[in-house]
């Protein structure tokens, strides 16, 4: 029995080595574009629909990507009055010995310097400045602490569900030098999948696009004409004018640790369309981790222009064919006109105009068992919406965190006023006399029958 076992064994053991491994598909397999980074999205700005993605739903780490969320808080109080371009701030002890530390990327700032808001914001989004991204995060919230608490809280607004911030910068928790936000480790650091990294960018620039005019700088002089001025080259390689330069970029964040690898969030404009692009530690050829990101972001911007445009695939006040009004009891008219309050643009790929299709769906709460709406009505009630089906072969990749695209409100044409008790008695007298005389009708065809 023994001897039976073993030959067994090895007939198995023989026969395996020769037996074809499953393995995971490849990246090429998976991915049209090959491209050479752990994940990777592209959005059309506009709507926020996805048009390409790799692995977009997976939490990896975002390095100085995170400034886009300093940024979007530092607008934010601006715009509400809280700070303003012109308040002064002088550095804590914290946001000294940080911007020091010049292994980081950093504009050095005196202990007792005085630094106004708006050059800090430029040293944060043009050299992607550590120090003065905390001392942002103080001027908005007391503390850096208090700060990374606004940045989750604002994530989950923005329906950012993979994100977390334990700092302000992006950096490495354990680079901080032992003075991180509290509550957090000292070896944490800022989490948040792809998909979530194009809908902080979507929110940015469609609600604080003067973030562009900025973010597009190729270079300034921090200080400059004082003994302290330190020339700040944008780390974003692709804008026109620089190294790796792409028609139609002007934004918008690097991003580079150990932890996260080379990562970039792009946008660029072409022919009316603007695309947002994330590339998270990507790889490539060569010692130079810093251009393996914008290779691969030019891949993505290359298929986005070329095969993309935004359409209009419903015109304003459409009304779909067989379904242009509603019942209405009670009114003064017996049915109201319904249309769209709106055109619907999207994002498609060329040639796929036909491959999409409307629906309505209707509220079901505002009508009645028989599908009617109960006057008064107002001009403009949303009763449902518009709803844009694809079908095509290729995969929809849907919109970025809480944006519901690819639907619009169905609303009344008119106004239905309600009708007098005069006439809704009139009408109950006829239907009452209606129905008798179908009951009739009725029985003498059956003796006919």
């Amino acid at each position: 029995m023994k001897s039976l076992t073993a030959l067994f064994l090895s007939i198995v053991l023989t026969f395996g080595l020769f037996t074809p491994v499953a393995t995971p598909a490849s990246a090429a397999e998976n991915d049209p574009l090959g491209i050479n980074a752990s994940a990777a999205i592209a959005v059309e700005a506009s709507t926020g629909k996805v048009i390409y993605g790799k692995n977009v739903d997976e939490s990896l780490g975002i390095a100085s990507m995170t400034k886009m969320m300093t940024e979007y808080l530092l607008l934010e109080a601006i715009a509400d009055g809280k700070v303003s371009w012109d308040q002064t701030y002088q550095p804590s002890e914290y946001v000294y010995q940080i911007s020091q530390y010049r292994s980081l990327s950093n504009v050095p700032l005196r202990k007792d310097g005085s630094y106004n808001v708006r050059e800090l914001y430029e040293a944060m989004a043009i050299y992607s400045a550590n120090g003065a991204a905390i001392a942002i995060a103080e001027i908005v919230a007391g503390t850096e602490t208090n700060f990374v608490k606004m940045m989750n809280d604002k994530a989950k607004e923005l329906g950012m569900d993979t994100a977390t911030f334990v700092n302000s910068t992006g950096l490495n928790n354990r680079d901080l030098l032992g003075m991180h936000p509290k509550g957090t480790g000292a070896e944490e650091e800022n989490m948040m999948s792809a998909r979530d990294v194009a809908t902080l960018a979507y929110h940015l620039i469609n609600n604080y696009p003067e973030i562009l005019e900025t973010a597009s700088i190729e270079k300034k002089v921090f200080q400059e004409g004082t003994e302290d001025a330190i020339n700040m080259q944008n780390w974003n390689w692709m804008l026109p004018g620089l190294v790796y330069g792409y028609e139609g970029v002007d934004g918008l964040k690097t991003g580079y640790t150990d932890f996260a690898g080379s990562s970039f969030t792009a946008t660029a404009e072409r022919n009316g369309m603007r695309i947002i692009s994330v590339v998270m530690n990507a790889q490539g050829s060569g010692s130079n981790q810093y251009v393996h990101r914008f290779n691969e972001t030019k891949k993505i911007l290359n298929y986005a222009f070329s095969n993309f445009s935004v359409e209009e695939l419903f015109p304003a006040e459409y009304q779909l064919p067989g379904e242009t009004s509603l019942p209405v009891v009670k009114g003064k008219e017996k049915e109201v006109s319904i249309h769209t309050n709106g055109s619907v643009k999207m994002a498609i790929k060329r040639g796929e105009n036909d491959l999409y299709e409307p629906a309505f769906e209707y509220n079901e709460d505002l009508l009645n068992e028989e599908g009617a709406l109960t006057a008064p009505i107002e001009k403009g009630t949303s009763v449902g919406s518009l709803i844009v089906k694809y079908n095509g072969e290729g995969q929809d990749l849907g919109y970025v965190n809480g944006i519901n695209g690819g639907k619009i409100d169905v609303v009344t044409a008119e106004e239905v006023e309600k009708a007098n008790w005069f006439v809704l008695t009139m009408r109950g007298i006829g239907g009452f006399f209606g129905d008798i005389w179908d009951g009739i009708t009725n029985a003498v065809k059956g003796l006919f029958s």
